[in-house]
């Protein structure tokens, strides 16, 4: 996996005063929400300490959800992994969204026309989540699972999403990011990501020059509903090797908006 993949966090329990929360299901989200960033199976004391919960309870939680089918013990018996009833949830909630559902046609029509990596997103507060990548006709090494999730502050999509809502409602996501440097060309700085939203504001669509990758240019434009606010977003990505990036722009943001205004209409 590529050093900029992130996971969501996970859950923050509310307090004693909400009556309707149940607690025993948030630790046990808490508990499967471990994995986000394990590199390999997690011994039940591992879980225990990332969940923030006692041995004991995790002990019970984790047999729960093996019952279930949530967390299986992996192949070689070397500690806990998720089980393969996840694997229906991320099912129901694509077929179930109609954003989704409705867009794989055009996300096809748009790799076909510009023969680079397409992929679309969701908004998730600081973050965006791959819902379908598309893989470039020519063989490109790249993290392609579903799952997989960015900054916003960081990428051409998350720009691109900033640039659809107002001026302090894109500065509090911004603060609230954890911005780092994953390249030398990385925006870090709020007012530096803020002059990228603007830009985006103003021509429909942000480009981003190695915010993640070094060598890798994306472009993006934000998918809203139909109130106008941005739910997501669909991104280009390419290699600047291939292209420069007028090039790059001139070619393929016209078919991106097409795209995009297609999908903003669903």
């Amino acid at each position: 996996m590529t050093g900029y993949v992130r996971r969501g966090p996970a859950p923050e329990l509310p307090d004693e005063s909400d009556p309707l929360f149940v607690r025993a299901v948030g630790r046990a989200m808490t508990v499967l929400s471990a994995f986000h960033d394990a590199e390999h199976p997690l011994s039940l004391t591992e879980i225990a300490r990332s969940a923030d919960l006692d041995r004991s309870t995790t002990q019970r939680l984790v047999h729960t959800l093996r019952k279930l089918g949530y967390i299986s013990r992996d192949r070689h018996d070397r500690g806990f992994v998720p089980g393969r009833r996840i694997y229906d949830h991320i099912f129901d909630a694509m077929r179930l969204d109609p954003l989704v559902q409705r867009a794989v046609p055009y996300l096809l029509d748009l790799r076909g026309t510009v023969t680079e990596r397409v992929d679309l997103s969701l908004l998730d507060d600081t973050r965006l989540i791959y819902v379908s990548r598309l893989q470039p006709k020519r063989e490109v090494p790249h993290d392609l699972m579903v799952g997989l999730s960015v900054p916003v502050c960081s990428t051409s999509g998350g720009w691109a999403v900033l640039s659809r809502l107002p001026e302090e409602e894109a500065r509090d996501i911004i603060r609230r990011s954890e911005r780092q440097s994953y390249t030398p060309r990385t925006l870090t700085s709020e007012e530096a990501i803020m002059a990228e939203v603007q830009l985006a504001r103003e021509r429909g669509y942000a480009i981003a020059n190695e915010q993640l990758l070094p060598g890798e240019i994306g472009i993006a434009a934000a998918v809203t509903d139909a109130a106008g606010r941005p739910i997501g977003g669909v991104t280009i990505t390419a290699l600047l090797s291939d292209w420069t990036a007028e090039e790059f722009e001139r070619a393929v943001a016209p078919k991106l908006m097409q795209t995009v205004r297609a999908l903003s209409r669903i």
